[in-house]
């Protein structure tokens, strides 16, 4: 860690002990980006597990912090609907939202329409799709790290995380495999908010999300007018439960699986890479035990929680852990800070990748809305793992990573690397 970041996390810190409680608001992107947020759940797990935030960028709403709390919100779905929405939206970004069609997906429903709807895609991530699948994603796999420059710096999550991510998700689609890295550009439009990644305006977050959906449209009426695939735009075409649905609700479903294929991937395999070298002598326990592959994966799902929080809204009034939640209050399952409640996980602020249960996270939510591709992302970062080991002693980090600014996605932008020459 940089002395700049060891600063600001000492700032950080200091700021969220000094401010009233009531006070305390976790949703601010430039902590996120700047890896400095964990004081301030540091706190309210300890002192306001259940907290309400009055003001802030993205108007009010309750943040749940700890561990086994998260998980009574997120298997509720009765009480806490996903109907309107999964994310915490700021102000601004409520604002735009209104000026344009709702785009439901099913991770923004509640059963039946959501079970119907989920069960449609799910076949694409079932066992022996997945058994067929990784052979093409080791192959892929083993060139993309095959390409990679030796003993030069480049940029990790460009070259490796991105690609290997975009590679799959243009197959689960049967997109264009030429115009693969169009689908990681249309999820940082998507995710991000203008100024950051790649989004210059609103205007231009507009025009390009639109030129996404046309081409799925074009996919869309290709595959409605041919016989069945396995692909996940003609298993929408072709389903049931879905081949009637409305532009918009298609529309939102292809963000959603977008998204959904891109983020979490993507800044796992890059995360894997850092916390591995701040953490060295896990790296080298790695080197002198592959088998470790499966629970250091794991173990960095949980460490880099890539999605940071989920939103739920109440339907009605509810007593939770001694607050009352009003009917239309917007609850944030603050997964981040679940994954480090030393109630549940020992010593969850350190990264063990031979912890003895490593699959004690919360980084794929739980319940009717537990992340369908959860095993797809811990397949491909099993199999880039097994083959870079493979490959390269060691893949250094070089210089601290910049993170995605942003209280949703936690993850990289750029994360600088060198693979040093054999001598």
């Amino acid at each position: 860690m940089s002395d700049g970041s060891i600063d600001l996390a000492r700032e950080a810190r200091a700021q969220a002990y000094a401010q009233p409680l009531e006070a305390l608001n976790p949703a601010q992107p430039e902590l996120f980006s700047g890896d400095a947020m964990w004081p301030i759940f540091d706190r309210l797990r300890e002192e306001a597990p259940v907290h309400y935030t009055a003001e802030s960028d993205y108007g009010p709403y309750w943040s749940v912090t700890r561990y086994n709390d998260i998980m009574a919100v997120d298997t509720n779905h009765e009480v806490f609907s996903s109907a309107d929405g999964i994310t915490l939206s700021s102000l601004e970004a409520q604002a735009e939202a209104a000026t344009r069609p709702v785009r439901p997906s099913f991770i923004s429903m509640d059963p039946p329409k959501h079970d119907v709807q989920r069960r449609t895609v799910s076949p694409v991530v079932a066992p022996q799709n997945l058994h067929n699948m990784a052979p093409v994603i080791r192959e892929r796999a083993g060139m993309i790290l095959d390409g990679l420059p030796i003993g030069e710096e480049f940029d990790w999550v460009d070259l490796v995380s991105k690609e290997l991510t975009a590679m799959t998700l243009a197959t689960l689609f049967d997109f264009p495999f030429e115009h693969r890295r169009k689908l990681t550009h249309w999820s940082d439009m998507m995710t991000n908010a203008p100024g950051h990644g790649p989004v210059k305006s609103w205007e231009h977050k507009r025009e390009q999300v639109s030129e996404c959906f046309a081409a799925f449209k074009a996919l869309w009426d290709e595959r409605a007018g041919a016989p069945p695939k396995s692909d996940l735009i003609s298993m929408l075409a072709h389903g049931e439960a879905t081949r009637d649905m409305d532009e918009h609700e298609y529309n939102g479903n292809v963000g959603l699986l977008i998204i959904g294929g891109n983020d979490t991937t993507r800044n796992t395999i890059s995360g894997s890479v850092y916390a591995l070298n701040r953490n060295p002598d896990q790296y080298d326990k790695l080197r002198a035990n592959p088998d470790l592959i499966p629970s250091m994966v794991s173990e960095t799902i949980r460490w880099q929680t890539p999605l940071a929080h989920m939103r739920r809204t109440a339907t009605r009034d509810f007593e939770f852990e001694g607050q009352t939640i009003r009917e239309g209050d917007r609850v944030v399952m603050w997964y981040v800070s679940g994954n480090r409640d030393d109630r549940v996980i020992d010593n969850p602020n350190a990264y063990i990748i031979d912890r003895a249960r490593p699959r004690t996270h919360m980084s794929f939510g739980f319940g009717i809305h537990r992340c369908v591709g959860n095993r797809l992302a811990e397949l491909q970062l099993t199999i880039i793992w097994e083959e870079m080991l493979k490959r390269f002693p060691e893949i250094r980090v070089v210089s601290e990573p910049s993170r995605t600014h942003s209280v949703f996605v936690k993850g990289y932008e750029t994360l600088p690397v060198v693979i040093p020459r054999r001598n």
